[in-house]
């Protein structure tokens, strides 16, 4: 972990040209299947720590922790997907993002790496009439004989249900 922890923490040396961040992601694992979000999205990777519950919450959101000083949303992305529970673990991880200078953890079950996906191995997500979590999905990457389900940080973020909350 300590190899993707320092994956991240170049890629943040790099942010001044995006594209040294095009087509990175950072991937995860959760329920079997295999995730990725844009590099440019993470700020970094955290331990699973003491999450401070908040009343009148949905039900994915998690509570808050204190980064530093500053308190931050977290999202448990089994919930968010409506996947089953499981028990966190020395594997499970928050990753911190930024989205619209707003930082929020995602709870995820372990950290993978981070991957190099060219657009040209992006096919476009599978279209599904009943939305549910396939309305998150900004594609799935290619890479060798598997497939990354790539998530859209913004639709995972921010949607009706989470309007009401001001992260």
């Amino acid at each position: 972990m300590n190899d993707i922890r320092q994956a991240v923490a170049e890629s943040e040396k790099d942010f001044e040209s995006e594209d040294t961040q095009e087509g990175k992601y950072l991937t995860f694992h959760m329920a079997g299947e295999d995730y990725g979000i844009e590099i440019r999205h993470v700020t970094e990777i955290i331990g699973i720590q003491r999450i401070t519950e908040v009343p009148d919450m949905p039900d994915f959101i998690k509570g808050v922790v204190n980064l530093r000083g500053k308190v931050i949303p977290v999202m448990d992305v089994r919930a968010r997907f409506h996947l089953p529970s499981r028990q966190y673990d020395e594997r499970t991880c928050i990753i911190v993002v930024n989205y619209n200078d707003a930082s929020v953890g995602l709870v995820v079950d372990q950290v993978n790496e981070v991957a190099d996906i060219p657009s040209e191995n992006i096919e476009p997500p599978p279209r599904s009439t009943a939305g549910g979590s396939t309305q998150y999905i900004q594609g799935m990457g290619k890479m060798g004989e598997q497939v990354k389900i790539l998530l859209n940080v913004g639709k995972l973020l921010y949607d009706s249900e989470l309007e009401a909350i001001d992260f």
